[in-house]
C-alpha cells in the first residue's frame, strides 16, 4: 500500500498517508489511537501501524 515509504515514517509521511494536517497527525498520535512511540521529541510511527489503523477505520 505504502511501498514508497520507510518502515518508520515521519509526521510529515503520516499526513501525506492519511491526507490530514499536522494537528490533527499530532492529535491522532497524541491519543494513542495509532501504535507509535517517541524518542526524545521525535515521533517514530511503524508503516504497519498506519496500514492497520487504516483498516480499523475502514470495518
Amino acid at each position: 500500500m505504502f511501498e514508497q515509504y520507510d518502515d518508520l515514517v515521519t509526521v510529515e509521511d503520516l499526513t501525506e498517508m492519511l491526507n490530514i494536517g499536522k494537528n490533527s497527525a499530532y492529535k491522532l498520535l497524541d491519543s494513542g489511537e495509532l501504535k507509535c512511540f517517541r524518542i526524545n521529541r521525535v515521533w517514530k510511527i511503524p508503516k504497519k501501524s498506519v496500514s492497520e489503523y487504516i483498516l480499523q477505520k475502514s470495518q
